[in-house]
C-alpha cells in the first residue's frame, strides 16, 4: 500500500487538494489517504471550507508521497520557518515529493528544490520565481519531473501531474484507466502549456 500525505495550510485551494486526491482515491486498496497540517484539527481553505488534518507534520514520517497545495495561504507560509522546517523533513524522508500550483514556493522557499527544474503557476510565477533564487524554473510546462520532486502549474494541472506520478508509481495503463474512469482529458505532454504564453512568460 501507498502512503500519500497531502498538506493543508490555512488559505489552500480546494482543487489543488481534491483533484488529486480524487484521482489517488481511485486507486483503491493500493494507497492510504492522510490529511497532515502544522497541527491535526480542522483547516480552513482559500475558498471557505474546512478540511480535517489528520496528523501534525512533526509526527509524520515514512510517506511515499507528500503533496503540497498551492493557494494564497503560500504568501504566509513561507514567512514560516517552524512549517517550512517540518516540511523539509517530511519531504526528505518521502520517497516523492509533488507540489501543484504555488506549492511549489513553499518547497523552493524550504530550500528543497536548489539546482533542480521546477514550474509553478503562471499567474504568480514571477513571485515563485523570488522564493527560490537557485531554483531552475522552467516557465513553459505542464508539469516538470526532476528526480523524486514533481512540480506542476497552476490548479488544475496538479491532476495531469498526478496521472503522471501514478504512471511512475505503477505504470502507463493505471493513469489512463484512472483518467477514463474520471472522464478526465489527460494533458499527458508534460510540456503542453499554453498558459505561459496566455501569462506573458514565453
Amino acid at each position: 500500500m501507498i502512503t500519500i500525505g497531502t498538506v493543508l495550510f490555512e488559505g489552500f485551494e480546494l482543487l489543488d487538494v481534491f483533484g488529486p486526491l480524487e484521482l489517488f482515491g481511485m486507486l483503491d486498496a493500493k494507497v492510504k489517504l492522510v490529511m497532515i497540517a502544522e497541527q491535526e484539527g480542522p483547516v480552513r481553505s482559500n475558498q471557505g471550507p474546512a478540511t480535517l488534518a489528520d496528523f501534525g507534520m512533526r509526527g509524520v514520517q515514512g510517506l511515499d508521497v507528500l503533496m503540497v497545495p498551492g493557494g494564497m495561504g503560500t504568501r504566509r507560509e513561507v514567512a514560516n520557518p517552524p512549517f517550512l522546517e517540518d516540511l523539509a523533513r517530511v519531504a526528505q524522508d518521502s520517497v516523492y515529493a509533488a507540489s501543484v500550483c504555488t506549492g511549489s514556493a513553499l518547497l523552493a522557499r524550504a530550500g528543497l528544490l536548489d539546482g533542480k527544474r521546477a514550474t509553478s503557476n503562471k499567474r504568480a510565477f514571477e513571485w515563485v520565481k523570488t522564493q527560490g533564487p537557485r531554483v531552475n524554473w522552467v516557465a513553459e510546462a505542464r508539469w516538470v519531473e526532476d528526480g523524486k520532486f514533481f512540480t506542476s502549474s497552476g490548479v488544475s494541472a496538479g491532476m495531469d501531474m498526478t496521472l503522471g506520478l501514478i504512471e511512475r508509481l505503477f505504470d502507463r495503463a493505471t493513469s489512463v484507466a484512472i483518467a477514463n474512469r474520471a472522464e478526465y482529458e489527460w494533458h499527458s505532454d508534460k510540456s503542453w502549456d499554453p498558459f505561459a504564453k496566455l501569462n506573458g512568460l514565453v
